[in-house]
């Protein structure tokens, strides 16, 4: 009596031919990329909003001064 069965050996998937296309990025995002490197890299700013009801746009950092108040916004 046998108690295992001995399966074939698989083939490792290889993937189809639009799956390798997904990986490779776009050209349209190569330039924007490169551009965006050019330029300096992207700016890092948000938009808080504080207790005293001001908006303000600042950049992006652990603690943020509201220009109105003067209250601190923690992130």
């Amino acid at each position: 009596m046998q108690l295992t069965t001995r399966l074939p050996k698989r083939r490792l998937a290889r993937p189809t031919r639009s799956a390798r296309a997904e990986r490779r990025p776009a050209p349209q995002q190569l330039d924007e990329a490169s551009a965006a490197r050019r330029a300096g890299g992207p700016e890092d700013s948000a938009l808080y909003s504080c207790m005293c009801g001001y908006l303000f746009t600042a950049a992006v950092t652990t603690t943020v001064g509201c220009p109105h108040c003067g209250t601190e916004q923690a992130w």
